[in-house]
């Protein structure tokens, strides 16, 4: 049996402190009702519950409302329309959908928060005020839609997701949850996620601050703002999404895409302790373990979706109290708790295979300028280029079908790496995004910028 498959057994003394830290956040955030999922390898690992209600608990069946975690469902539906080719995220607004007074603001900018849009609507707290007040886009933005030059700043807009969602029911021409659950829910199983609640729900709640009594919230209809905030769903079905975000399915958006989607677009806004954000994922570093995923909140309700890809764990938190329960941080403390305690094992080492084709050739010591670097080939068609010894830029690059690779991570990421052959087919260096690097240092053999002294290395006279 595969080491892996083994081990999706939790110890009994992860599944205890998993359980002891809901049950703190229960209790401490003072919430009726809190449930939470936490999964590996698209496999659930531990699902619990805590409940003000004694002999009862919520389980990965029952619907809360997520809030902003809609955003992230929005965003896949923006990146396949890119992936159609229908849109570029570089494309201003005003291109598929003009008129908004947003024309200039590009697709990339709206999915980073980049855009410069307020992050509310004007008027009323529109979380907590009928639809009705804001029939159309003109009521969502405002006279003033901006508050900062587009591109300029990180700063969360809850109206520029609602103008993402218009996007996506101007180039399907369907509305938004129409397209959301054909080309989303379906394929991905997600039946227990919707724009409505459906039974069995919890109710959303108000506690007071001072005194150990409830109020409940009112579940307003969002309308026009749906794509911002709309959705309610389960653990189960936010846990099958937490996998999909990692690994892709391609009935949706493919590997490469979502990878794309969980790779930093936006620094964190000024003075803010988040780790910035991403195309519809947040970004958080936490015990320099890297997360991405979404909070979410709606009066009555908050919610946490959170993964590391390091790990390969997800974790799903829901709760139905309008504040208390910082579900995010709660998500993120039962990430720490597994891979802590139970750190995923690596994949086991394999070779090539027989009928691989290795460059081995490329395979080694190679020298920017003075500095050398080791070149290494992985099985799966990927390099791996790095500093020998010393502190120094490292990266992981991506095999194309021209014979160049793509970096993935660190410096080089998007850069571009090829092998340049000698007229007999023999490697005579590297170029990657115009470095030049060499089987020693500064080859006479070589093209390299600036050329080399003709006298050579030599000591002092």
């Amino acid at each position: 049996m595969d080491a892996l498959a083994e081990d999706l057994e939790l110890l009994p003394s992860t599944r205890r402190a998993l359980r002891h830290r809901l049950a703190v956040a229960q209790s401490e955030g003072r919430s009726p009702s809190l449930v939470a999922a936490v999964s590996r390898g698209g496999e659930v690992l531990w699902e619990g519950s805590r409940t003000s209600v004694e002999g009862h608990g919520p389980d990965g069946d029952v619907q809360y409302r997520i809030g902003s975690i809609t955003k992230t469902f929005t965003a896949v539906l923006v990146m396949r329309l890119r992936d159609e080719g229908l849109l570029d995220l570089s494309d201003p607004l005003g291109r598929h959908l003009p008129g908004t007074g947003a024309d200039e603001v590009t697709v990339a900018q709206l999915l980073a928060h980049t855009g410069g849009l307020a992050a509310e609507t004007p008027g009323q707290w529109w979380e907590r005020s009928s639809a009705e007040l804001r029939p159309g886009l003109a009521e969502v933005l405002g006279e003033e839609p901006f508050k900062h030059a587009p591109g300029r700043v990180h700063h969360y807009s809850n109206p520029g997701y609602t103008l993402l969602g218009s996007l996506v029911e101007a180039l399907r021409g369907k509305p938004w949850e129409d397209v959301l659950r054909a080309e989303v829910l379906e394929p991905l199983g997600l039946d227990r996620t919707s724009g409505a609640p459906r039974a069995p729900h919890a109710g959303g709640w108000a506690v007071h601050p001072w005194a150990d009594l409830m109020m409940p919230e009112p579940a307003e209809d969002l309308g026009v703002m749906a794509a911002a905030g709309q959705l309610w769903s389960t653990t189960g079905d936010l846990t099958r999404f937490a996998a999909f975000l990692l690994r892709g399915d391609e009935r949706v958006l493919s590997a490469e895409s979502v990878r794309e989607m969980r790779a930093q677009a936006a620094p964190a806004a000024p003075g803010s302790s988040d780790g910035g954000y991403a195309l519809g994922l947040q970004v958080n570093v936490s015990d320099g373990r890297r997360l991405v995923g979404h909070g979410g909140s709606l009066p009555g309700f908050v919610a946490g979706l959170w993964l590391s890809e390091e790990e390969d764990l997800t974790a799903v938190v829901l709760a139905n109290c309008t504040s208390g329960v910082l579900a995010s941080t709660v998500a993120t403390d039962l990430i720490a708790i597994v891979a802590e305690a139970e750190p995923r094992f690596p994949e086991p080492w394999r070779p090539f295979r027989e009928a691989d084709r290795v460059p081995l050739e490329l395979a080694g010591i190679w020298y920017w300028g003075t500095a050398a670097h080791v070149l290494r080939l992985r099985s799966d068609g990927s390099l791996e280029l790095g500093p020998a010894g010393v502190t120094g830029r490292a990266a992981r690059f991506r095999g194309e079908p021209d014979g160049s690779w793509t970096g993935l991570t660190g410096y080089y990421a998007g850069e571009t790496l090829r092998a340049v052959r000698r007229d007999d087919g023999s490697p005579s260096h590297l170029d990657l995004g115009s470095f030049v690097f060499t089987r020693e240092p500064y080859d006479p053999e070589a093209p390299v910028p600036g050329g080399v002294d003709p006298q050579g290395w030599r000591g002092i006279g």
